[in-house]
């Protein structure tokens, strides 16, 4: 997993509450577990006009021109915003691997589901909770400004707009410090590799039979 220290760029927003995963990816591409891939599927019910399966080559889907996704002044967006309990429904995991695979590093929300947000940073997304009236005044920016764009800094937990204002948020320390040294769960583990093996040693000698 990469780290993460701090994500700056456009910001994509879904203006939307209680948007569950089966919306972030519907459950027909929940068939491979490879991370990667599922970018172009994210949304799919919301961004495309027809019903996509697994494996379907988009580039000639019809598209929902009105959907945000869609729209050339969100290209390239690096962070979403999005309503309060984003991401609730099923704990599905391909939910944030589409939008890790779709560009997104970051994501700001009043709240999220539980699971959903504890899957977002061992998958290499920030999720940051900022008060619903900031993330009002985040909606009615970037609707009035082309190119809106935040910077994410998980170092000094802050998201500053492109004027300077600055907002400060709090993230759970365990899961900051997996963002910022880019940990998975197997990364963690491995981190205590030394005891593993002492252990294993010890136990072979305490109990060979559980090693024949």
């Amino acid at each position: 997993m990469e780290a993460v220290q701090k994500v700056t760029g456009i910001v994509l927003p879904i203006d939307r509450p209680n948007v569950d995963t089966d919306a972030i990816i519907p459950k027909q591409f929940l068939k491979s577990i490879k991370r990667t891939g599922f970018g172009v599927y994210l949304f799919d019910e919301w961004r495309y006009l027809d019903k996509g399966e697994a494996d379907q080559d988009c580039s000639g889907r019809p598209i929902n021109k009105d959907f945000v996704i869609n729209q050339a002044r969100y290209r390239d967006a690096k962070i979403l915003l999005a309503r309060q309990n984003f991401g609730c429904g099923s704990s599905r995991e391909h939910a944030p691997w589409a939008i890790h695979d779709y560009g997104i590093r970051a994501i700001i929300a009043p709240s999220y589901a539980d699971i959903f947000y504890s899957n977002t940073c061992k998958n290499g997304l920030v999720p940051v909770i900022l008060a619903p009236e900031i993330v009002d005044q985040f909606f009615a920016d970037c609707a009035k400004t082309e190119g809106y764009s935040l910077t994410v800094d998980l170092e000094s937990l802050t998201v500053t707009t492109s004027d300077g204002d600055s907002y400060p948020f709090e993230i759970n320390p365990g899961l900051r410090d997996r963002l910022l040294s880019g940990l998975d769960d197997i990364g963690v583990s491995l981190k205590s590799a030394d005891a593993i093996r002492a252990y294993e040693t010890r136990r072979a000698l305490e109990a060979p039979w559980l090693f024949q």
